[in-house]
């Protein structure tokens, strides 16, 4: 089990939690035992709190043009590379190496949350999520993530909305 900050100990929380906390939006927390076997954090996540794949979303951070950027997208779908690199007015885009972007979010492979980062990196925020009341995303760490409003998420980090995302 990973040891908590005592600033987290006393907090309960993530640095995605302690975000939303301070922000004062109306959140939801689900806590689920991670499986670490399972192919897909993401839809191991849907199914564990019994939620459409099309409502929980995935946090991706993919270099663009040498910039470091965060995409969020259905975890039932996938990113589409050029359409992030579009949205944020760049021409080429890859998946970041996974060591960088754990170093640079503060959050590991799979609990990457788009809340409460290190650093705080462009965001885009897939249109569909637009569709739902309230989205899942991490809430930091792998068997947690937070439910809310696709539009306090989006204000939160100050995300463009954009078709980033592909079934």
């Amino acid at each position: 089990m990973a040891k908590k900050s005592k600033k987290q100990q006393q907090s309960g929380g993530t640095p995605a939690t302690v975000a939303l906390t301070a922000a004062g939006v109306d959140f939801t927390v689900h806590a689920y035992d991670h499986d670490p076997t399972h192919p897909s954090y993401g839809e191991e996540a849907a199914e564990a709190m019994g939620v459409s794949p099309d409502r929980v979303f995935k946090t991706l951070v993919a270099d663009v043009d040498g910039t470091l950027t965060v995409a969020v997208v259905p975890v039932a779908g996938s990113l589409d590379l050029k359409a992030l690199a579009s949205a944020v007015g760049g021409k080429r885009a890859a998946m970041a190496d996974p060591a960088l972007a754990e170093r640079t979010t503060g959050y590991v492979r799979g609990g990457i949350s788009p809340l409460g980062q290190r650093k705080k990196l462009p965001t885009v925020l897939d249109d569909s999520a637009s569709a739902h009341a309230t989205i899942c995303v991490s809430a930091g760490r792998r068997g947690l993530e937070v439910e809310l409003s696709p539009t306090d998420l989006a204000e939160l980090t100050d995300a463009v909305l954009a078709p980033v995302g592909r079934a």
